[in-house]
Order: structure tokens, then C-alpha cells, then sequence
């Protein structure tokens, strides 16, 4: 099932029946009771992770925060992850919670934070090489699609898409991002642990389609092979003029038909996730030297110069307010969309995915772009304020946007603003949702997004080792 398809309102007066799969639902009378899977239901259990949350539990003053980081953590293994050995190799699929389907995003995303532990923890750590694994298989499988099933014989509610649905394969959206984040996922897993064996002839050759896709979608010479379209009643469900989207003016950037948040795009060429390709081309390049794979790194090289000159070149939109600012999406032709979407990539993430980002002067003027009246999907009402997007509809705050917030800042009162909606938005439940009503907290989306769980959990350790005093009452 499409993630847009599952969105649904939800109340407390509905969220027991919801959280049936936790071991127990929150009492009105008892506050912070379990919701916690239990042990013996967990779908995999880590000690480093039962370490780390037993130590920031015990320590942090704010025990409502520290519950909810008990819940969400780990929720990622507790409810997601399907480990096997397969070939001889570890293989781990991901779903993203509510949905029986792998993204190559969320599953990159979802055990990011648990790549630090890998050293002092085999089992995590194969866990998470079991990942790269199945994402190769994915990749190799179709590079275009952005989500995937384990049973290649499963038949998705998607197969009358008119696009080149192979088997296996839950949705074929073409999004560049979701070539990006198992690059990132694989450079963060070599350098947390020093380990090249997931880098195989078999990584090589996905890594090699990788790239074959980017250039095919930088566009040069023509539209390349990929075309979407669905029967929908949703513009930004399908793509428009037969299905190659809108046109572009070859700069050197790559088209992403598709947004993280899985809409379409408006202007093909996507800035945050050009921004994420340029990153993760050097950290291919990283890795393709770290194991002396035979690779064309001149062509890596020369695409990265390609993209961040065609960022430079079209990309950086001048304003009135706040200066030289990134813009959403661009088509070469000067069109530009002046938003941001909550999903990550987002332009609020810049600096999270790409560290060196925090400070550049065009990221810190998006920044407070993004963060404004100013951004047609900034919300601010009585629950709380942040970034939303068409997904799920105007007035709805994605909590990722809140997380991204705390991750991206140094400045305490900041930090500790985005602690405090993220405490007051979870509606009693103790986790994390996809969004919630500006207005009221209780009127939220996907009661189950691991994603959304394991990111807070990274917040929150982050904030615990760097920021301790904020976690107080």
C-alpha cells in the first residue's frame, strides 16, 4: 500500500486499537506504562542499543523524553528488521513499519543511528551489513524503483502502474536519493567499523548502475528510459506529459522525478537531493579506493563537478528577505520552486547530510528561509510549528521536520523548543508519527513510521551527549 493511501486521522479515542502490536497501551492513570514491544516478541535485540538506552534513561531528569526515547530507539529493531543469511551472506529486509515494503531511503535511514555501536556489537553489526546486502540485490533488481518486497513473487497494489514494474518490486518512483542513502549507509558503515567485505564484484556492479542511472538522468542528449504514469485523482501521484515529466534544460544536474516524500516533482531537477548526490559521489569514491576497486573515478569526479555547477549556475535564487537561498527545485530554464518539503532530503537537511553545509552562508540564509511564514509549507498553530508538505496535506507538522530542526542547530533555546513539541505531539502514544494537525496533537498520521522512532532516538542521544542539561524537566 502506498504511503499516501494509508494516511488516516487518527484519535486517542482509536490509537489502543492502533498500538494493538505494542505489549501494552497507555492508561490515562499510568502515565508511562510499557509500549515497548516485549522481549520475547522483539524482532532483534542488540546489546550495545539495551546499553545505550538503559544509560540515557537512567540519567536524563525529563523521564517523559526518556521513555519515549526507551519506545523509539529501538523500535526500528524491534518491529522492522527480518535478518537472515542467505548465500552465505547476511541479508536484512526492512520494512518502514506499517507498510510490508523495503524503501532504499527509510531502511538506509532507520539504522543509520546505530552504526557507533557496530564495534562493540557483532551482531548489530552484521545486522546492518545484512542491509547493504539486500539493498545491492534492490539496486541491481531495478535502480529505479524506490521500494521493494522480499518475496519477488508478492504482487504490488502498483502493478498496473504504466512504467517497467519488474518483479519483486512494491513502487517504481524514481527518486535520486534513494541511490544516495545506500552509498551513505555504506560509507558510514566502513568508517564505523573498518570492514570492506560488503564490497564485493556484486556492490561493484550495483555501484556501477548507480551510476549508469545519474547519468542517464542528468538528461544530455535525451529523456532516457525511465516514464511513470498512474490512474489517479492526484496530480502528484503520477507524472505528466506522458509520463517524463516536465521538461529541463540539460546543467548537469539529475532529474528526480520523484520526491523523498514519494510526490512528484514540480521542476525535475530537485536541489536538496542533487546536494546528497554530489555527497555521496565522494564518498563512492572513498570507498572505491578503500578497496581497490577498479571504478572510473574521473567520471565520478567530473559528474560532481557537473552538479554543483549546475547548483551554482541555477540553483542559488536571490531574495529580497534573506539573501542568496537555495530553491526546492529548478529546471535549468529558470523556474524555481521557493519551498521545502519535511522529507529528507530537504533543504533543512543539508547540514545534516552533509556536515560541511553548516557553514555555507547559502544554507544558513535557506535555513531561516525554510523556517519562516515565507515557506508555503511552514505551519505554526497551537500544537506546535514546523515543516509539512503536500503528502499529507496543508496544516499537517512532520515531526522529522522538528528532529531536523534539534539536528541542524547549535543554539540551545532551539534545541530545547524542538524537545518540547516533540514531547507534547506524541498524543500519549510515546512514538513518533508522520504528522500531526498544527492545532491538535491528537489528530495524527501513521502510529507506526520506524523512520520517524529511530531518528528521534538519534536526537535524543545526540542532545544526551552534547547537550545533557537540555533533557532536564
Amino acid at each position: 500500500m502506498n504511503r499516501r493511501r494509508f494516511v488516516t486521522q487518527t484519535s486517542l479515542a482509536t490509537s489502543a486499537l492502533l498500538l494493538s502490536r505494542y505489549s501494552r497501551v497507555l492508561g490515562a492513570s499510568d502515565i508511562f506504562a510499557p509500549v515497548r514491544v516485549a522481549a520475547g516478541k522483539r524482532n532483534f535485540t542488540s546489546k550495545a542499543v539495551e546499553r545505550v538506552i538503559a544509560e540515557v534513561t537512567g540519567n536524563i531528569g525529563n523521564k517523559e523524553l526518556a521513555w519515549m526515547f526507551e519506545n523509539c530507539f529501538p523500535n526500528t529493531l524491534d518491529t522492522t528488521v527480518f535478518f537472515d543469511t542467505i548465500d552465505g551472506k547476511p541479508d536484512t529486509y526492512v520494512i518502514t513499519g506499517d507498510i510490508d515494503a523495503m524503501w532504499l531511503r527509510d531502511s538506509s535511514a532507520q539504522v543509520w543511528p546505530y552504526l557507533p555501536l557496530c564495534k562493540e556489537d557483532e551482531d548489530l553489526k552484521q545486522l546492518i551489513k545484512g542491509v547493504i546486502n539486500r539493498q545491492v540485490k534492490c539496486i541491481l533488481r531495478d535502480p529505479y524503483a524506490n521500494a521493494f518486497y522480499k518475496n519477488e513473487h508478492k504482487q504490488s497494489p502498483w502493478k498496473n502502474d504504466r512504467t517497467q514494474m519488474y518483479r519483486g518490486i512494491h513502487e517504481r518512483k524514481w527518486e535520486v536519493d534513494s541511490l544516495c542513502y545506500p552509498i551513505r549507509l555504506a560509507h558510514g558503515y566502513y568508517k564505523a567499523t573498518g570492514d570492506i567485505s560488503p564490497f564485493d564484484a556484486q556492490w561493484a556492479e550495483a555501484m556501477k548502475l548507480v551510476m549508469k542511472t545519474f547519468t542517464e538522468q542528468q538528461r544530455t542528449n535525451d529523456k532516457g528510459p525511465y516514464s511513470f504514469m498512474r490512474k489517479t485523482e492526484l496530480g502528484t501521484d503520477t507524472l505528466p506529459l506522458y509520463g517524463y515529466g516536465y521538461p529541463v534544460r540539460p546543467n548537469g544536474m539529475i532529474c528526480s522525478m520523484f520526491r523523498p516524500s514519494d510526490d512528484a516533482t514540480i521542476y525535475p531537477y530537485l536541489v536538496p537531493s542533487n546536494l546528497f548526490a554530489f555527497a555521496s559521489l565522494g564518498h563512492l569514491t572513498t570507498l572505491m579506493q578503500a578497496t581497490k576497486t577498479p571504478f572510473d573515478t574521473d567520471a565520478i569526479n567530473n559528474m560532481m563537478t557537473q552538479i554543483v555547477t549546475g547548483i551554482d549556475n541555477d540553483a542559488k535564487i536571490k531574495t529580497e528577505k534573506f539573501g542568496k537561498i537555495f530553491a526546492y527545485e529548478v529546471n535549468g530554464y529558470g523556474s524555481c520552486n521557493l519551498m521545502d518539503d519535511a522529507n529528507v532530503p530537504s533543504l533543512l537537511s543539508l547540514s545534516y547530510l552533509v556536515p560541511e553545509m553548516a557553514t555555507d552562508p547559502v544554507y544558513k540564509n535557506t535555513r531561516k528561509f525554510v523556517l519562516s511564514n515565507e515557506n508555503p509549507f511552514f505551519f505554526k498553530g497551537k500544537a506546535g510549528e514546523g515543516i509539512g508538505g503536500p503528502h499529507a496535506g496543508v496544516d499537517n507538522i512532520w515531526p522529522l521536520s522538528i528532529i531536523m530542526r534539534g539536528l541542524t542547530s547549535n543554539d540551545d533555546t532551539e534545541i530545547k523548543m524542538c524537545l518540547d513539541m516533540l514531547q507534547r505531539s506524541h498524543a500519549g502514544t510515546g512514538f513518533i508519527h508522520e504528522t500531526f494537525n498544527k492545532e491538535d496533537a491528537s489528530k495524527y498520521t501513521r502510529p507506526w513510521f520506524a523512520w520517524a522512532n529511530t531518528l528521534f532516538g538519534e536526537f535524543i542521544w545526540k542532545v544526551y551527549r552534547e547537550r545533557p542539561a537540555l533533557l532536564n524537566p
